[in-house]
């Protein structure tokens, strides 16, 4: 498994392309409880004309699960140590939810590096004060009873019912679910924390000046 050690912490990531020089960067940060195998249909597609990096946060998928270090702000510095050692000077980064908030944070923080940003699915607002009691009873239950015990109750939270129901759409339920089975508890439960803690970026949105593209689902 590719690792690196980069601003104290072990991160997984991989890379289609770690030679190439000239073709442009991709770079696709995950949402929480997810890891970089939530892109793989995406960097199959892009990989022939884009180096695409996807790499799992702290604590998620295969990187080390440290004691701290679960806010927004250094799970931001983590990436952009990454994208440093990896010598990346200029990307198009996508994050998802969690990948999102972090993506608007580089954005506010070191613009120059991107070319552009993709949003799926985030928001630029603290955690809504009504879903903390839902995550709360999550961690709780993840805690007691292990990711494997509570993933069904998760995939509502996740995806439309068009997709839960669409019968033709059943072995990619089954890879999601097995996604997120693959959790380790300590992890989840301490990236959970972080997302809920979260600070807003709602206030500094007209700092970006990045070519942003917002993309969210009907349901």
């Amino acid at each position: 498994m590719p690792m690196i050690n980069v601003n104290n912490v072990d991160i997984y990531y991989e890379d289609s392309a770690p030679d190439d020089k000239q073709k442009p960067v991709m770079v696709f940060a995950h949402g929480l409880l997810w890891n970089t195998r939530m892109y793989d249909k995406q960097v199959e597609y892009f990989k022939s004309g884009c180096r695409c990096i996807a790499f799992d946060f702290r604590g998620q998928g295969h990187s080390e699960i440290t004691k701290s270090g679960y806010d927004m702000e250094t799970l931001t510095e983590d990436t952009l140590a990454l994208l440093d050692a990896l010598n990346i000077e200029k990307c198009h980064f996508l994050g998802l939810s969690m990948g999102g908030f972090v993506a608007q944070r580089i954005a506010l923080k070191r613009p120059e590096l991107l070319l552009s940003l993709t949003l799926l699915e985030t928001s630029a607002d603290p955690e809504d004060p009504k879903n903390v009691p839902q995550y709360r009873k999550l961690m709780k239950a993840i805690r007691w009873l292990g990711m494997k015990r509570v993933s069904q109750k998760v995939m509502p939270i996740m995806f439309g019912s068009s997709f839960l129901n669409d019968k033709s759409r059943k072995a990619d339920r089954r890879e999601w679910l097995a996604m997120l089975q693959s959790n380790r508890k300590g992890g989840v439960v301490k990236a959970t924390t972080g997302v809920i803690e979260r600070s807003a970026t709602y206030d500094r949105l007209g700092e970006i000046s990045t070519p942003t593209l917002i993309i969210v689902g009907d349901e």
